[in-house]
């Protein structure tokens, strides 16, 4: 009997989606490399804009938490309000309205709980799961950590910032390549990863 054919997790525009999971105003100062996830998921939203891939985007009880914070740049988006630890309920319409849909793009805070839970919740649907690595943190990076392993091992690819943003274009002859070259000219911001990962092996099997 043949192998079964491996899931390759190919990123096309036309198939995928954006989640921007709870970057609010009260954790600025409690999540690990704050600013730097926020700078990263800004750039990936603004690659979503001029690919045209949809986004969505959650607060988590806003009226405790405060509001998605200004600098990811989420100007016309209209956040979902949830006090789950997935974004999948909120999203539950949008999601049945996009059967086209294949692979989710996830971003946001905290690792631990919301992405962890809104991957095993899409993964469940049958969605192929891309977690941003250096766009979700923790406050606490052994957290960040073993989520981003336990997501792995469910079955969520890891991806950096970059290596999604070039499956999406796709080509140099994009008519969108030079705008979005000039995103991804400077590397992402350094949200401790390296760090994270150094004399672990706890992605790598």
């Amino acid at each position: 009997m043949a192998a079964a054919r491996p899931i390759l997790g190919r990123v096309l525009p036309g198939s995928s989606i954006l989640f921007l999971c709870d970057m609010q105003e009260k954790f600025r100062h409690n999540i690990a490399y704050f600013p730097q996830i926020v700078s990263v998921a800004a750039r990936m939203l603004r690659v979503a804009r001029l690919l045209e891939v949809p986004v969505l985007l959650t607060e988590q009880y806003p009226q405790g938490l405060g509001p998605t914070v200004p600098e990811l740049g989420a100007e016309g988006l209209q956040p979902l309000t949830k006090t789950c630890f997935s974004m999948v309920p909120a999203l539950q319409q949008e999601l049945d309205s996009r059967p086209q849909l294949r692979s989710v793009l996830l971003c946001g805070i905290e690792a631990q709980a919301c992405i962890l839970n809104t991957t095993l919740d899409l993964l469940d649907r049958g969605l192929q799961v891309h977690v941003v690595v250096d766009a979700c943190s923790s406050r606490s990076q052994v957290d960040r950590l073993v989520a981003l392993a336990r997501m792995r091992q469910s079955g969520a690819f890891l991806s950096t910032s970059e290596g999604l943003i070039l499956q999406l274009v796709g080509d140099a002859a994009h008519p969108q390549f030079k705008e979005i070259q000039k995103l991804i000219k400077e590397p992402a911001p350094d949200s401790g990863l390296l760090g994270l990962f150094q004399g672990q092996n706890l992605l790598l099997h």
